[in-house]
């Protein structure tokens, strides 16, 4: 799998908000992060996201908080984080990864341990140059991108699971491209679009919708910064990864060519797109 507001000219004074719609709730079923609408404020328009969620027992500790993302209209243009949780849903929530070394580190052995190909011989010599590798580049993005431009999305129990306190189970990176290769198969008037790259599950947690969280985080952030095409690529072969995908609204648009999938160790690739609908 290979790999936002730079040109959106409505971008100031966006809010995304996701509040919890109840006090104590029950168990069992999914917890929903995803109503999206406008709402008019002195003037302005925000954009509000309201979350309900559904958990076992007990009210979760972050209840009845609000989870605020604001875009301010300012000469720096920053994004700026007060809560992040973009999904509360499946028993996992979402958020915008802390940039503190102990954190950094967590999200970079996930995907390492992910994406490593066990080799036969001197195998964990391999995975420890491996995880450096990663390390480096998610350090390299993180101080290099702008905040509205890169972001790497965690994901995170939504209670204290005693299988894994204070862990992270999901990485997810979102990245502001502009390859005439994917925007060829967009409409004319899109510019830029969200490219969605290094989505990893941690090994003992995966076929729990981790994954499914965490691309629909990836939706929440494409409206709050206002690009309407998110696009990622998938191994031709990966039927799994592939039909998560496709479940998620992503639909195969293109393929890898030919001469460039028939070397050795070079797997095809397939080019899936989705289209948002922002809010009015």
């Amino acid at each position: 799998m290979a790999h936002l507001l730079a040109s959106n000219p409505n971008a100031s004074h966006k809010l995304l908000i996701c509040s919890n719609l109840g006090h104590s709730v029950r168990t069992g079923s999914k917890s929903e992060c995803y109503r999206v609408g406008r709402k008019t404020r002195g003037g302005g328009s925000d954009l509000v996201l309201q979350c309900s969620s559904s958990t076992r027992s007990s009210q979760l500790p972050w209840a009845d908080q609000d989870v605020r993302l604001q875009i301010e209209n300012g000469s720096s243009g920053m994004l700026k984080q007060q809560f992040e949780y973009f999904v509360c849903e499946y028993g996992w929530r979402v958020r915008r990864l802390f940039e503190n070394a102990d954190e950094i580190r967590k999200a970079s052995q996930v995907q390492a341990e992910a994406f490593h190909v066990p080799v036969s011989l001197f195998n964990d010599l391999f995975f420890q140059f491996f995880q450096a590798e990663v390390l480096s580049g998610l350090l390299y993005k993180l101080k290099n991108s702008p905040p509205n431009r890169y972001a790497c999305l965690v994901a995170e129990p939504a209670e204290n699971d005693p299988d894994s306190p204070k862990q992270l189970v999901g990485v997810i990176d979102v990245t502001v491209l502009r390859d005439q290769n994917v925007l060829q198969h967009l409409p004319p008037e899109a510019e830029e679009y969200l490219y969605i790259s290094g989505i990893a599950v941690s090994k003992t947690f995966r076929r729990r919708k981790i994954a499914t969280a965490l691309l629909k985080a990836c939706d929440m952030l494409s409206i709050l910064w206002g690009f309407e095409f998110l696009a990622l690529r998938a191994y031709e072969e990966d039927l799994g990864a592939r039909k998560l995908y496709a479940n998620a609204g992503y639909q195969v648009v293109s393929r890898d060519p030919p001469w460039t999938s028939n070397w050795i160790g070079r797997k095809c690739r397939v080019l899936m797109i989705k289209r948002t609908s922002l809010p009015k």
